[in-house]
């Protein structure tokens, strides 16, 4: 078992909280992290980069120069590669395929090494008290600046079905993003200097992944 710190929304711990080992005091793959990283970033792209081939170049019809006579290769099109002005040889065509895949084991052992070493690192943190909080921007940003002071970013990981209060007073904030626990992502946890779980997305968590 691991146990993470459950602090109130002034950022003073209250106790510790003892959750999966299977998910917090998973071993450590770093070679799998970097390739579920690599596989979520590939599969973000757009294939949205193209050039023109030589039949959609406009230039004129005419011959460059003369077959004869110039002392240099025969060429005839101008709209050649080798031409300023002409196509692009081999150039992206917008129709690239750049998704990749991880098998769901994959997927679970990177998420559950991330957050071991998050865990490790002391970037993980529980919070009691955001359900009775007013759905007020300014009240949450002023719980986050206490709960993460020193992070440049934060996580705030909810159940599935988060309280209203929380999802409408935390869509503005600028260095929090918000996601459920069932939709948490290997590059997701490691991006984010602080994870912010609530007592009940831990729960949802474990159901999840080690129920």
């Amino acid at each position: 078992m691991a146990q993470i710190p459950l602090v109130n929304t002034s950022g003073k711990k209250v106790k510790s909280l003892k959750v999966s080992g299977k998910i917090f005091g998973a071993k450590v793959n770093p070679s799998l992290v970097n390739q579920a990283v690599r596989v979520y970033l590939s599969n973000q792209r757009q294939a949205s980069a193209r050039t023109k081939s030589r039949g959609e170049v406009k230039v004129t019809k005419a011959k460059i120069w003369r077959q004869k006579g110039t002392g240099r290769a025969r060429h005839g099109s101008r709209n050649a590669p080798i031409f300023v002005g002409g196509a692009k040889a081999h150039g992206p065509t917008g129709q690239q395929n750049f998704n990749l895949k991880l098998t769901r084991k994959m997927k679970r052992l990177s998420l559950f090494s991330a957050l071991t070493q998050k865990l490790k690192d002391q970037e993980v943190i529980a919070v009691s008290g955001l359900d009775t909080q007013k759905p007020k921007t300014k009240i949450f940003a002023q719980i986050i600046q206490k709960l993460a002071p020193k992070a440049k970013n934060a996580t705030l990981i909810l159940a599935p079905k988060p309280p209203a209060n929380i999802v409408t007073a935390t869509k503005n904030l600028p260095r929090l993003s918000v996601t459920s626990a069932d939709k948490l992502t290997t590059y997701q946890a490691l991006s984010s200097h602080q994870l912010i779980f609530t007592e009940k997305s831990l729960k949802s968590l474990t159901d999840h992944y080690a129920g």
